[in-house]
């Protein structure tokens, strides 16, 4: 029987479903008195530091939480359940107490690359464990994380990851095991060593594990743009340069390209071996999307058998119903978390939220970015940028915009150009350019950016590097290349010549024109690390 501590943000779908999935069976923790008559306790922390422990006070567990691990029955604490068995955190502006059952505090990355670290990435053992029983040495674990952990006595110590420079990705000491990296998010190792710590009643120290620590690696993920089509199903569709709906001369000529279910799609992308799967809903929203259940199914039933992390995107961001109750952001943002969402992807509102914000240079608190970031943490948002090009003959033509100089001259020989944001999927054109927008979403909190094309999206011509590059060099959070992919090389060009930390491909994954191994295939075989599903 394992005990899930679940304080109530975050998905923890995917922990429950991982466990149950390897036979274990689990109840949750609804009063203290649960958490003291436990057999074995799994605390996967989501979110924000400073949240989860206000929470964790609020709720009068502390105590008994602190009871049980002096007791030393088995205890995995995950991500953030980790951080909390120390004495503080940096994330902590208020400087509540924390669990303290060892010492040592959390701090945030300083180093000259993306935070959040957002990825695979290997571990490097520091004493054995039987929690690393059958791990082999190429094992990648996925961690998304903007601060790290510094125990004072490295002896607690199980393995060290290395992110710029090394630092504790687990902890163990007796009974008591945290891990930085999500298990449940981590494929087949990650269910392995989630199936040693239901399988096993004692961590006393077994034979060495040998394994070897590999560094992070480029992200490969599949998108699945989701709408319903003219029937009603809910289907996934792929455009060109945002029109989803079949072209003159095909046989559905009008009809919305349909290229499959979205489950049975997100499985074989997981099967193949992609490191994430971002679900985009293009369907119009005619009310309010808690009441768009088909998304939801769809988040409900992937993460059954699909344990690497899962984006969702569309409509997130206030809304008020036919009968006047007005939602919160934040609270749609919960319930695609809790059915299994990883990340949520901010679009259209994200244009006019970092539009106010360039304007007035004034932070609400109120805004979808601010409100998501601030519970979930920056890991849990992602901006998705639709940009098109527009070209000038000379800078000062754009006054106000980030203009570069382009290789690519415009119809009428100009050499500079600059990218405009649009909203409502393309369609409409918004006075802001992809750079600004990018700046400002950092600032109020995001933690990601998915940079499409309108430009480029289903030509196959390869990623607009020039886009790339200027959006990446403008900010500190990981940046996804989008639009444009139609060749293995595509990918290895997006990694060799722009700092990406990720790239993403939907129609030639959806038409198995270049399957994912190949791709990771061609990008190993060029020296470019890549996880091994």
């Amino acid at each position: 029987m394992i005990t899930l501590l679940d304080y109530g943000a975050g998905n923890v779908r995917s922990v429950r479903n991982a466990v149950e999935k390897l036979g274990g069976t689990l109840t949750t923790v609804t009063s203290p008195e649960d958490i003291l008559s436990a057999e074995k306790i799994i605390f996967p922390g989501v979110g924000n530091y400073e949240n989860m422990i206000q929470v964790l006070n609020r709720k009068g567990l502390m105590a008994p939480l602190r009871e049980y691990l002096a007791s030393n029955r088995p205890f995995f604490g995950i991500c953030l359940g980790m951080q909390a068995l120390f004495q503080g955190s940096e994330e902590d502006l208020s400087n509540n107490e924390s669990i303290g059952f060892f010492s040592g505090r959390v701090e945030r990355f300083k180093t000259r690359l993306s935070v959040p670290h957002m990825g695979w990435n290997g571990i490097h053992l520091k004493q054995d464990s039987p929690l690393l029983d059958r791990i082999g040495p190429d094992a990648r674990f996925y961690f998304v994380h903007s601060f790290h952990l510094v125990p004072h006595d490295p002896s607690v110590v199980l393995t060290t990851t290395t992110y710029d420079y090394e630092f504790a990705s687990a902890i163990q000491q007796g009974n008591i095991i945290g891990t930085q990296f999500h298990p449940e998010k981590s494929g087949k190792h990650g269910m392995q060593i989630l199936e040693n710590f239901i399988r096993l009643t004692d961590f006393t120290p077994a034979g060495r594990v040998d394994i070897l620590g590999k560094g992070l690696a480029k992200r490969i993920i599949a998108c699945l743009d989701v709408r319903s089509n003219d029937q009603g199903d809910l289907v996934v569709t792929k455009g060109d340069q945002y029109d989803v709906r079949e072209k003159p001369g095909a046989a559905d000529k009008g009809n919305v390209r349909n290229l499959g279910k979205p489950v049975d799609l997100a499985r074989r992308y997981y099967e193949e071996g992609a490191d994430e799967i971002t679900f985009l809903n293009i369907t119009g929203f005619r009310d309010f999307p808690l009441a768009d259940l088909p998304m939801i199914t769809v988040l409900e039933q992937t993460s059954k058998n699909v344990f690497v992390p899962l984006t969702i995107g569309g409509g997130i961001k206030d809304y008020t119903d036919a009968e006047g109750r007005h939602y919160t952001a934040l609270e749609v943002a919960d319930r695609y978390f809790r059915s299994g969402a990883d990340k949520i992807s901010i679009g259209s509102d994200a244009v006019h939220i970092a539009k106010a914000f360039v304007d007035t240079g004034k932070k609400t608190g109120k805004s979808a970015i601010e409100q998501i970031s601030r519970v979930y943490g920056a890991q849990a948002v992602v901006i998705s940028i639709d940009p098109r090009r527009v070209y000038v003959a000379a800078r000062q033509e754009a006054a106000g915009h980030h203009v570069i100089e382009t290789g690519i001259p415009g119809p009428d020989g100009e050499r500079f150009c600059w990218y405009q944001c649009t909203v409502q999927g393309g369609r409409t054109a918004v006075d802001l350019d992809a750079v600004t927008l990018a700046k400002a979403c950092e600032a109020l909190g995001a933690g990601e950016i998915l940079l499409n094309c309108i430009d480029r999206d289903g030509t196959k011509s390869g990623f607009d590097l020039e886009l790339i590059r200027a959006v990446k060099q403008a900010v500190t959070i990981p940046v996804i290349a989008s639009s444009g992919a139609g060749s293995p090389a595509h990918f290895s060009e997006v990694f060799t010549e722009t700092r990406a930390d990720a790239a993403l491909a939907a129609g030639i994954f959806h038409r198995k024109e270049v399957p994912i191994p190949q791709v990771k295939d061609h990008l190993a075989g060029h020296g470019i690390p890549v996880r091994r599903s």
